[in-house]
């Protein structure tokens, strides 16, 4: 009795198994797999002509999970403001660079292939937030859309200044600066502890950073004296030093002549006449027109863009 049962039970595993082989053998080539296809929208076509076949740049606003940081709470950017950072990001930022060199080269070559958006904030557990961050050179990620109001927007505005520090670690990645500035307040970087040991930017600036955020390490005190710098009037950027007191003014100074001096003879770009380009686009900027994706009637008029 028992071996006809053993019997019965391996001709059924031989039965299923020669099931098996003669499904698998009638399986499709085709995956049941597919990859989602969305429908190009007047937005799209505007950001193909706007980014991708002018600066060979990818301005990603729909939510992407391999996009995302899995460390924090995010959520997707509204339409509406993604349109108004678009053309922010082009006429404050990219078209800055334009001015400064003649062409769209510039761009091409060193800016971040991708530019993503979150429309919430990303919570640090310090209590801080991240306005951005940069990938490797290859991609920004712009948080808080949802807060962002176009028409209020200025040369102060985070997302910008955030623009110009994030390309600013690219350009000295890709040509680095003298190693004469992180000797000038080498000991005193503090890592991600800036925002602790410096409760004001008054206190950092006192000790020779521009900001509590430069106090971390060198490569960010670099970009925030560059980012800082263009994005404050010369009356602004007086008032910081003359709140760093004697001792705190000296160091910036000493640290920001290594900055004017490495942009000039590395990228041939002069940070007063930059300064002069950001601020001019700053008041043009409210008056984009947000609504409109007409490429005709992009620009304000006396925008001095050169292309």
């Amino acid at each position: 009795m028992k071996k006809n049962l053993i019997y019965l039970l391996f001709s059924a595993v031989l039965f299923c198994t020669a099931l098996t082989a003669c499904s698998e053998d009638e399986l499709s080539a085709t995956s049941v797999v597919r990859p989602s296809i969305t429908e190009q929208n007047d937005f799209d076509r505007w950001l193909d002509r706007n980014y991708v076949q002018k600066y060979n740049i990818k301005f990603k606003y729909r939510f992407e999970d391999i996009e995302s940081s899995m460390g924090y709470y995010l959520t997707p950017a509204k339409y509406e403001q993604s349109i108004a950072m678009a053309k922010l990001i082009r006429h404050m930022c990219l078209e800055v660079y334009d001015e400064l060199t003649g062409s769209t080269e510039f761009i091409q070559n060193y800016f971040p292939k991708i530019l993503y958006l979150v429309g919430s904030y990303a919570y640090k557990t310090n209590g801080s937030v991240v306005l951005g961050t940069a990938e490797a050179g290859a991609k920004i990620t712009f948080y808080n859309l949802d807060n962002l109001v176009p028409k209020e927007v200025n040369a102060k505005t985070a997302y910008f200044k955030t623009t110009h520090h994030e390309f600013a670690h690219i350009l000295n990645q890709t040509k680095p600066y003298p190693t004469d500035f992180t000797e000038i307040s080498g000991p005193k970087y503090v890592q991600d502890q800036c925002f602790e040991i410096y409760k004001t930017e008054a206190q950092a600036q006192q000790d020779g950073f521009i900001s509590r955020y430069a106090s971390k390490s060198d490569g960010e005190d670099f970009v925030e004296l560059i980012s800082l710098y263009v994005n404050r009037t010369a009356e602004e950027w007086e008032e910081m030093l003359k709140t760093a007191g004697s001792s705190g003014r000296s160091t910036i100074e000493a640290k920001f002549e290594i900055v004017y001096n490495y942009m000039n003879n590395s990228w041939d770009i002069d940070l007063n006449k930059m300064r002069e380009i950001v601020l001019r686009r700053a008041t043009e900027a409210p008056n984009l027109d947000f609504d409109s994706l007409d490429d005709e009637t992009d620009a304000p008029e006396n925008s001095g863009t050169n292309e």
